[in-house]
């Protein structure tokens, strides 16, 4: 049923040809390493996110998308990192994508495996920058350069 409403949002963007919202998460743990998931749809590493649901706010988004991604938990949301609004950002749909950097806890665990294939914590410069999915690339380079962004 969840798949359903997600193709029905999707659709309904596409139809009234406004852009869908949505968010990307840079989950850092305690030991500071930075949590990645490896999508299924291109095989690709990215941040973990997703839409958001019609009814719901973003910050619950954010702590579903990472619960159901990584099977983690949001332990504080740091700040925000951009908004990222670029019609090719997302090669699906035309989305705006808010990113925030989160504290996180818990064990690592996919549990949306239609979506998910691995989940894996990098340190910093072993992150495969320049291999990410959609504009990740982008929203970590800005996140480790300290910048909010609007784009």
């Amino acid at each position: 049923m969840r798949r359903l409403w997600h193709f029905a949002q999707t659709v309904l963007g596409v139809i009234f040809r406004h852009p869908i919202t949505g968010t990307s998460i840079i989950p850092i743990l305690p030991d500071g390493r930075i949590v990645l998931i490896q999508r299924r749809d291109n095989g690709r590493w990215g941040l973990p996110g997703g839409m958001v649901n019609w009814g719901e706010d973003l910050l619950t988004t954010i702590h579903r998308e990472l619960e159901e991604e990584t099977g983690l938990e949001v332990a504080k949301v740091r700040r925000l990192v951009g908004v990222y609004s670029a019609p090719d950002r997302d090669p699906r749909i035309h989305s705006i994508c808010v990113v925030v950097e989160v504290e996180v806890q818990g064990t690592m665990k996919a549990k949306d495996t239609y979506e998910v294939g691995e989940v894996r914590a990098f340190a910093p410069n072993t992150l495969p920058i320049g291999k990410l999915s959609h504009d990740h690339d982008r929203q970590l380079q800005d996140y480790f350069n300290g910048q909010t962004t609007l784009a």
